[in-house]
């Protein structure tokens, strides 16, 4: 599904030629009786969201409904859980709005384009079913996933053709860059950012229009400006949906921020993990050169920049802005000392500004629209919106975003549907293996920067995991510190011994081989990690055992008093048995236990032998009967 660049089309060579493309395009989009807009994120791409296409445009032309129908692949929608899908818009909805529709299949488009796109009457039967009153809500409207959403990053996202340049310029593009060149100038800029109240979304929440005007006011006749995509924590594709739905907003925030700083050339710093981001990426950026959008005297102003991309190796540690510098420069990806900060002595030694996917995507509605309308959003000094990837033992996974200052609760329960199969909430996970864990006593918490690190947490660059009452904390502590171990650069001692210790702690403790001092030992490293690592990484990377060890510290005494895992997570403290009760004497279990450890007659209940049990687990794997306890 990558672009084809036009060359046909025409450069655009003034303010005004970008106007009259606007309104040429707006007018001819207007035209259409409905617009498709169907789901073509990475991960409706890996369900096959191709076959829907087809299926559709096949339905649509069989149907004569080529005049009336718009058929647009966009970028993630963002309800995931139920992909391939797509939402319909309708000319004539008026107050009701769009029509969403998920778990597509062929069939099911044929049904959708013969009832709802030539019939006018929406397929009910496939539209979303609440999960709590079982109702169909074809309105995303009223749809608690969509319905408390407000869209400013993401305002592209799954409602313009990513591969259309075009369809970005009916939508605004690049205005705000008219505006900035021709109206704002740079001071102007940098103070409507400034009062915006924009911060950095990659983690650290440092003010954006306070570090445009370091950059602005930094000696020297070259600079550049970054932008990070090198988006690691995992179960976060916050970065990846902009970049590979909307990708001519960050180009275009780019520009501007590169006319700000007095920077020629800007650079995406992208993961190889992120193909389909980076193939989006490419064509859009070649669009942007053919029409006049990058190179020389952009729309006519004396400005001329150019944007390229660098593929990541994948290094946790290159998320952190002078690792990803020395990675740029071809060296190996490990911090530097600070100061000097980058706006003083960044890439090649020149003034750099760094700053992630989510801040920029920002920036172009910002000068849209204007501080005060972006400001009157959110809480305290957190302002604005902020996108999150859902993921986790929730019914609605996917990318939302919300104001800040929405409670944890509203998002978990109202947005995400609540827990799967009906267990009880447990935790939630904020800000990647830097962030830390939460307890069900924080769920009215309101999710903004000083609230979440008040309660030891961070709000990271956007992840949110959701767990339920199954999930070990003690174990969840030590996958994100493996994790931490192994993505460490080792360049400091601090995170390249603390982490390995602490880790080898956790595994003693998960492994029931655990003491009392062992927990000691844990906080009191985790304690001088955090606060002497060299970079912010190292020194959030302690956060999921803190927090952890904070909140869920009955589990750590468990493990290491009781010898026993609450959640039955953690194998080698687990003591199968079998229950009488429901063996049914089907053998299965015996024939797999690899050391002989199951007894039993046909047709009797079995028992295993504890001494024998190796704790592997593959006879409850294999009992179909749930008769076998851990």
């Amino acid at each position: 599904m990558s672009s084809m660049v036009d060359t046909r089309s025409p450069a655009i060579k003034s303010r005004d030629d970008l106007t009259a493309l606007r309104d040429s395009v707006k007018s001819r989009r207007s035209t259409y009786k409905y617009t498709a807009y169907v789901c073509g994120g990475a991960g409706c791409v890996s369900s096959r969201c191709d076959e829907i296409v087809k299926a559709l445009t096949k339905a649509v032309e069989d149907g004569g409904l080529d005049r009336d129908v718009r058929i647009v692949v966009t970028g993630c929608i963002g309800l995931c859980a139920q992909g391939p899908c797509m939402i319909v818009g309708s000319r004539e909805a008026g107050d009701k709005g769009d029509v969403f529709y998920g778990f597509l299949t062929p069939e099911k488009v044929a049904v959708i384009a013969e009832t709802h796109l030539k019939g006018g009457k929406i397929a009910e039967e496939l539209c979303y079913q609440d999960p709590d009153t079982g109702r169909r809500l074809p309105y995303t409207k009223d749809i608690g996933f969509f319905s408390q959403q407000v869209k400013i990053a993401l305002r592209n996202c799954g409602r313009i053709d990513f591969a259309d340049i075009e369809d970005y310029i009916a939508n605004d593009g690049y205005a705000a860059l008219g505006k900035v060149l021709f109206d704002m100038g740079r001071e102007k800029t940098v103070q409507e950012l400034i009062d915006s109240g924009l911060r950095g979304r990659g983690g650290a929440g440092f003010p954006t229009g306070v570090k445009w005007q370091s950059g602005m006011n930094a000696p020297g006749s070259q600079k550049y400006i970054i932008c990070n995509a090198d988006e690691g924590d995992p179960g976060a594709f916050m970065d990846r949906s902009v970049l590979e739905g909307d990708p001519h907003s960050v180009i275009e925030a780019l520009c501007i921020g590169g006319y700000v700083i007095g920077a020629n050339r800007g650079f995406v710093y992208v993961r190889a993990e992120y193909p389909l981001a980076v193939d989006r990426l490419t064509a859009a950026l070649e669009q942007a050169r053919q029409r006049g959008l990058l190179g020389e005297n952009i729309l006519g102003a004396d400005f001329s920049f150019d944007i390229e991309i660098r593929i990541g190796a994948g290094a946790f540690v290159c998320g952190e802005e002078t690792a990803l510098m020395n990675s740029v420069e071809g060296k190996r990806g490990e911090p530097r000392q600070k100061p000097p900060f980058p706006f003083q002595v960044g890439l090649w030694g020149a003034p750099s500004i760094i700053n992630n996917v989510e801040t920029l995507a920002n920036v172009p509605a910002i000068i849209n629209k204007g501080a005060e309308w972006f400001a009157s959003y959110g809480v305290g000094k957190s302002r604005g919106t902020k996108v999150f990837a859902l993921a986790g033992d929730i019914i609605n996974t996917g990318i939302i975003e919300i104001p800040m200052g929405m409670t944890l609760r509203n998002i978990v329960f109202t947005m995400g549907g609540g827990m799967k199969d009906g267990k009880a909430f447990k935790a939630i996970q904020s800000g990647g293996p830097s962030g830390g864990c939460l307890t069900a006593d924080h769920l009215d918490v309101s999710v903004d920067y000083e609230s979440l690190a008040a309660m030891g947490a961070i709000m990271g660059s956007g992840g949110l995991i959701a767990m339920d009452e199954d999930t070990c904390l003690v174990d969840t502590a030590r996958y994100f510190m493996e994790f931490v171990q192994d993505e460490s650069c080792g360049h400091c001692v601090p995170c390249r011994n603390g982490t390995k210790r602490m880790l080898e702690l956790l595994l003693k403790i998960t492994s029931g081989r655990g003491a009392l001092e062992d927990i000691d030992e844990l906080s009191e490293l985790a304690a001088v990690v955090n606060q002497t690592a060299m970079c912010q990484l190292g020194q959030t990377a302690p956060n999921p055992v803190l927090t952890t060890l904070r909140y869920f510290k009955d589990e750590y005494l468990s493990h290491v008093v009781d010898k026993k895992c609450p959640a039955r997570i953690c194998r080698a403290l687990a003591v199968y048995a079998i229950d009488p009760g429901r063996c049914t004497g089907c053998t299965a279990c015996a024939r797999k236990c690899p050391v002989g450890a199951i007894t039993g007659e046909v047709k009797k209940p079995h028992v295993i032998d504890t001494e024998k049990c190796i704790k592997c687990g593959v006879c409850k794997d294999t009992c179909k009967f749930d008769a076998v306890n851990c």
